[in-house]
């Protein structure tokens, strides 16, 4: 007995939608390679990161931090104030900061937006109106 042959029927607008789920995949960026112990991106200054910020604290906190060069450049001059942060050489510094700022930087954000008042508990309250007794 011969085994049923399967027909296979192309659907109407096949070929676009493989295209388009080639296309979605070659977007999706791809996941960045990370340093085992330092948990750091590994990409152009990671290993100065991973050096300075290291000696200190953990690398966590470092990477749990989301900023601007503005932000990185801020954070280190009051560590330098306030932690006794050694001075760092201008290269050095600057290869930090840039690579802060790229790898964590406020767009990778990846906490939510705060609520809006009227989907907190109290519904119509404001942020800054006390709960009826």
């Amino acid at each position: 007995m011969k085994a049923p042959r399967l027909a296979l029927r192309r659907a109407p607008g096949g070929a676009l939608l493989a295209a388009a789920l080639v296309a979605v995949m070659a977007s999706a960026p791809a996941r960045a390679e990370t340093d085992p112990e330092s948990g750091l991106i590994k990409a152009p200054g990671w290993e100065a990161v991973k050096a300075q910020c290291g000696v200190c604290h953990s690398h966590q906190l470092v990477t749990a931090q989301r900023g601007d060069a503005a932000f990185w450049t801020g954070l280190i001059r009051w560590m330098q104030a306030t932690q006794n942060l050694w001075a760092l050489p201008e290269p050095l510094e600057g290869e930090i900061v840039s690579y802060l700022a790229t790898h964590y930087n406020e767009t990778d954000w990846g906490r939510r937006p705060q609520l809006p008042p009227t989907l907190l508990p109290g519904g119509e309250r404001t942020l800054g109106e006390a709960a009826a007794p």
